[in-house]
């Protein structure tokens, strides 16, 4: 869990801090997120803290759980057993809409942080995220 949680959130900053703003378009801030959440909720907010909710809880632990533990079970249950790429891609849109438009709001910032340039960066970052986090997975459990 914990590997193919490190492959999808490098793959997530990857496109989202290098690649997107090399070819022009928005540089993702997602350790900003984090940061912008914790001093919200009153928390320390610096940027210690804000990389280390956004690597180790959120890319690490958070998200594969919730793929392998909650969207899994509920995709298999109504769906069976499918290719594994589409499920993956949905449950990294579903990512997007809890972080893009969940978290952020909740942190104080615009709603779908006002669908500028970065709210599609992050899109395409999480459905990333849930395709590498799943392939990653199906890789270390090949026999």
């Amino acid at each position: 869990m914990f590997v193919a949680g490190f492959f999808a959130t490098v793959a997530f900053d990857l496109l989202g801090q290098i690649i997107s703003p090399g070819l022009g378009f928005s540089r993702l801030s997602p350790h900003g997120l984090a940061r912008s959440l914790l001093g919200s909720l009153g928390l320390p907010n610096g940027d210690f803290a804000g990389y280390f909710v956004h690597f180790y809880l959120v890319g690490l632990i958070g998200y594969p759980v919730g793929w392998l533990f909650v969207f899994r079970p509920i995709w298999h249950r109504i769906a069976g057993q499918t290719n594994w790429l589409l499920p993956s891609a949905i449950y990294g849109f579903g990512l997007w809409v809890f972080a893009i438009g969940g978290i952020t709001s909740v942190a104080g910032l615009p709603f779908f942080l006002n669908f500028t340039g970065i709210t599609w960066v992050a899109l395409v970052g999480h459905v990333l995220y849930g395709v590498v986090l799943v392939a990653t997975l199906r890789v270390i459990d090949r026999p």
